[in-house]
């Protein structure tokens, strides 16, 4: 007989009724590439606490803490927005169901049909409607972090690996049911330009993203909101991160304290030279050419202030990333296998974003057009990604920062109820084809101060905050639910919605979005899940 070799998960996906790939999309979504291909140089951003370090002359620090140099725009903490972090799952994850639990009007636990759950891959005796007769309770649901997943969803399995129980009580989440286009990389998916038009900013780049393109992922962005200034910076490993920030030789003769002072003595004595030449009047200076010198010298000593020493940016020397007490073992950062090279992505990104570094930041996680064989595979590849969900969110907790974490991907798919009895495959539906009228997108927010708060007065006005939308039955999604349900570029309002409203900035949606497609302020509070988490700016 001949060998059969047993496939192994993390191999290309070869879909006979698929054509072959042929953009880098394609090859992304189907396993053959990984994502990130460049190296620019880098290292994570991590100011440790009580790092040693340099300290900027008060008359200078004043003028960043002032922001008196109308061009310069130095921020020593971000813009002080809640970090946002986008995990972009090429190919068609599946979403509900099986992981994030979908329901009906009601919300969530208004369940659907034994039918509908089996489309989303849930056999007969683990729908969420079931009742254990000796608890009287949904025991295949689960709800530890607010939002309820299914007890077995691997999302939810990966998450709890790196999420401690303190971190957990302190998450809460919201789904929203809405279509998109399966297999391509055309859905106006990805929402960051639009996080940052709503404030969100770092100390050296606006947007990071794993995937060197327009939107630093897998799906594109909104069209309308692109802004080519700020165009996500590729960071896809802990080199990427060093090498964003140069202070020159200088911390390689001299001191860092040493180094500070020389800067700070080339912008006193250009701000001089500069104010010289308006009293004698030798040249012409124009004032933005003067702001954009003396910006230049200033903005190198605070770069030497903070970042000479590029140990302090990198994700792979941070303590609490990496190492015994970190969220990672040595072991799973070091290796040479797929889980560790996602594992240093998210590490790179998470860093950067949750430090403030970048406003925003996108994940993209490639081989996720999982159909067409075992279940099994889909669980190993949804698990890693609820690790380096879990990751990100437990490091928010360590650093006592807020975050929003968003779940998307390209269509979805469905099973046909065979089952999948192998140890990973776990006794649930196999994946068989694409679909996406089954497709879901979710997030999930982290507090330090509490778990957040649902909009509505009852129990059950919550639940229908936190399911922006609907599914039918038969576990489809009701298109004409909201106008996120079948138009991708307004389910990335949606998202870009509930991002100013945990700031309880919602009301500045209209002027900051003119021509946006979300309705008047009453369809908008329904498209709203929780109440604000911050007033103001981080501190």
């Amino acid at each position: 007989m001949p060998r059969i070799r047993k496939r192994k998960y993390d191999d290309p996906l070869r879909h006979p009724n698929h054509s072959r790939p042929r953009t880098r999309r394609d090859f992304l979504s189907q396993g053959f590439i990984l994502g990130g291909a460049t190296v620019l140089g880098g290292a994570t951003l991590s100011l440790g606490p009580g790092r040693a370090r340099a300290v900027l002359s008060p008359d200078l620090q004043d003028l960043i803490d002032k922001d008196l140099l109308t061009d310069c725009s130095i921020k020593a903490l971000g813009a002080g927005k809640i970090p946002f972090i986008c995990f972009d799952l090429a190919g068609g994850s599946n979403q509900a169901g099986s992981n994030v639990l979908v329901g009906q009007r009601g919300g969530q636990l208004d369940f659907l049909s034994t039918g509908g759950y089996e489309r989303q891959g849930l056999p007969g005796d683990m729908v969420p409607s079931i009742v254990n007769p000796n608890t009287g309770t949904n025991d295949n649901v689960d709800q530890t972090l607010g939002l309820a997943f299914h007890f077995d969803s691997a999302f939810l399995r990966g998450m709890m690996t790196k999420v401690s129980p303190a971190t957990a009580a302190n998450i809460n989440g919201a789904v929203i049911p809405a279509r998109s286009d399966n297999d391509t990389g055309n859905n106006p998916h990805n929402p960051m330009y639009g996080i940052a038009r709503a404030g969100a900013d770092g100390s050296l780049l606006t947007l990071v993203g794993s995937e060197n393109s327009d939107s630093g992922g897998n799906s594109m962005a909104p069209a309308s909101l692109i802004d080519l200034k700020i165009r996500p910076t590729k960071v896809d490993r802990p080199s990427d991160v060093t090498g964003l920030v140069d202070v020159g030789d200088l911390t390689s003769v001299l001191r860092q304290e040493d180094a500070v002072a020389v800067m700070e003595s080339i912008y006193r004595i250009s701000d001089i030279k500069m104010r010289d030449m308006d009293t004698n009047q030798t040249i012409t200076t124009d004032d933005v050419v003067k702001d954009l010198v003396r910006c230049g010298y200033l903005k190198s000593a605070d770069l030497a202030d903070r970042f000479a020493n590029p140990n302090t940016l990198n994700p792979a020397t941070d303590p609490t990333i990496v190492g015994a007490g970190g969220i990672f073992s040595a072991a799973e950062f070091t290796g040479n296998d797929r889980s560790a090279a996602e594992f240093r992505k998210t590490a790179s990104v998470m860093k950067m974003v949750i430090n403030g570094f970048a406003g925003a930041g996108t994940i993209e996680m490639g081989g996720y057009d999982y159909h067409g064989g075992r279940r099994a595979e889909g669980e190993v590849k949804d698990f890693r990604a609820g690790q380096c969900m879990g990751a990100c969110l437990e490091y928010a907790a360590r650093q006592s920062l807020p975050l929003m974490l968003y779940v998307m991907s390209d269509g979805s798919l469905s099973s046909n109820g065979a089952i999948d009895d192998t140890v990973d495959g776990r006794g649930k539906g196999e994946w068989t084809s694409d679909n996406s009228s089954t497709a879901a997108t979710f997030f999930l927010v982290y507090d330090p101060n509490g778990r957040p708060g649902l909009i509505g007065g009852t129990p059950e006005a919550q639940a229908i905050h936190q399911q922006i939308g609907y599914m039918r039955p038969d576990g489809s999604v009701e298109t004409t639910a909201t106008p996120a349900a079948g138009n991708v570029n307004l389910l990335a309002e949606t998202v870009i919605l509930n991002y100013m409203a945990l700031h309880g900035e919602q009301g500045n949606f209209g002027s900051l979005f003119p021509g946006h497609g979300l309705g008047n302020s009453t369809l908008q509070d329904s498209l709203t899940a929780f109440q604000p988490i911050v007033t103001g700016t981080i501190s």
